[in-house]
């Protein structure tokens, strides 16, 4: 239950500010909100599994050396964020036009693309990866990943451009940065 609740919580805040929630909200502007959220979700659900098991594939290591894949996905994942968090540039997420009249699955599918590029080596799969490294329970961080990784879709896709604009995005990254970082550090010192 601890891998599923610490999978959920660390994603769910890495998520909010994250490339990924903009992209979803932007979607959700173009296209119909349930389209969007299915396609989402389906990516999320495949980043989600390649995440756990490259987790579940680094527990066959010896524990000193999980301990530091463990600390560099963490670390990575913290410089990533930081980076991200502390940069000049302005938040911007694209005006949204009318929303285009699309097939169900043309939205979807464009929605699921366009998230799962989105995901390759983001902050969010790298943490299931050192989650799952962590407590050997691919199932539960998966699940708890994938969970919030979806509750976060929902609030971008019910809440959309609003919500973005409430959001201290920089601020929340540099928390979750920050937050990686710790857990980074605590990995190093199991390496020692």
């Amino acid at each position: 239950m601890l891998a599923f609740l610490t999978a959920f919580a660390v994603v769910f805040l890495v998520e909010l500010p994250d490339k990924t929630m903009v992209a979803t909200l932007v979607l959700t502007t173009r296209y119909r909100a349930w389209p969007v959220f299915v396609g989402v979700v389906v990516a999320f659900a495949v980043q989600t599994v390649v995440g756990a098991a490259f987790g579940t594939a680094i527990t066959l290591l010896p524990d000193r050396l999980v301990a530091g894949v463990v600390a560099v996905l963490f670390l990575v994942g913290a410089f990533l964020l930081l980076k991200e968090g502390f940069s000049k540039e302005e938040d911007s997420a694209d005006e949204a036009g009318a929303r285009a009249d699309v097939p169900f699955w043309r939205a979807a599918l464009t929605s699921f693309g366009v998230l799962f590029a989105a995901e390759w080596g983001d902050a969010s799969q790298l943490a299931t990866a050192g989650i799952t490294a962590r407590y050997g329970a691919p199932l539960a961080v998966g699940l708890g990943a994938w969970l919030a990784l979806v509750a976060v879709a929902g609030l971008a896709v019910l809440v959309g451009r609003k919500l973005a604009g409430r959001l201290p995005t920089h601020w929340i990254q540099r928390v979750a940065g920050a937050v990686f970082a710790v857990f980074g550090v605590i990995a190093l010192t199991q390496v020692f």
